[in-house]
């Protein structure tokens, strides 16, 4: 319990820091692929299965999950976004609920991501906990969030290291894009944002601001596809 009251401390005391060092603050990155997060060896994550290893990515599927978000929020920075969405959060996981029940920190925060459509014109972001199994079949409500209820969902998946900054996502966001051309999974990827275009990609955080070592990163880009055509 103290480890995981420390890991909530330490992701609110970055938050409240200097904003220009970004939510994580930003350092060289670098890209993975099948790299186990440490975080999710001490607190919950959600479970999938990988069934495909690409080069520099994977494809996975999640089981049905509950995430809990906060509203779209309309900023020109992921990384303000973040820490605006991860305030309301923090503060609902420490009781700042219906039932004012303290709820466990789990991995990762992520946020959904609606670019706009100029560089100076603010974009849309949602940003989400995932909500713990003991909570998931009845997530207390709390004013100003909701809960997102998952059916079972693939994710073609980026992993990167480092602090997460607003110049290197979309990067690296392009760069999953670039590696899945012309493959099946591409495909599904755009039948599915063609039908539910409001999220271009995710961007999941595993780690407290704290842990300079070992950090991983990813982005999502998440897609329906017919069990059966899934190799």
């Amino acid at each position: 319990m103290a480890a995981f009251n420390l890991f909530k401390l330490s992701l609110l005391l970055s938050l409240l820091s200097d904003s220009k060092l970004g939510l994580w603050s930003s350092e060289t990155s670098k890209s993975t692929v099948g790299t186990f997060p440490p975080s999710c060896s001490r607190i919950e994550c959600p479970s999938y299965e990988v069934i495909h290893v690409g080069n520099g990515y994977e494809i996975r599927r999640y089981n049905s999950t509950v995430w809990m978000s906060t509203s779209p929020i309309q900023d020109i920075s992921l990384v303000e976004a973040t820490r605006t969405g991860f305030l309301q959060l923090f503060d609902y996981i420490q009781g700042k609920n219906s039932y004012e029940e303290q709820i466990e920190m789990t991995a990762p925060v992520i946020t959904q991501v609606s670019p706009s459509d100029g560089p100076f014109c603010a974009s849309s972001f949602v940003v989400s906990f995932y909500v713990p199994k003991v909570n998931q079949a009845n997530p207390p409500p709390a004013k100003g969030l909701h809960a997102q209820k998952w059916e079972p969902i693939y994710a073609a998946v980026r992993q990167f290291s480092g602090f997460v900054s607003d110049s290197d996502v979309g990067e690296e966001a392009a760069a999953l894009q670039a590696s899945l051309e012309g493959s099946v999974w591409a495909a599904a990827i755009d039948k599915s944002h063609t039908s539910d275009p409001t999220t271009v990609y995710t961007v999941a955080q595993y780690n407290s601001p704290f842990e300079f070592d070992s950090r991983v990163n990813e982005i999502w880009l998440m897609f329906d596809m017919e069990d059966e055509l899934a190799i």
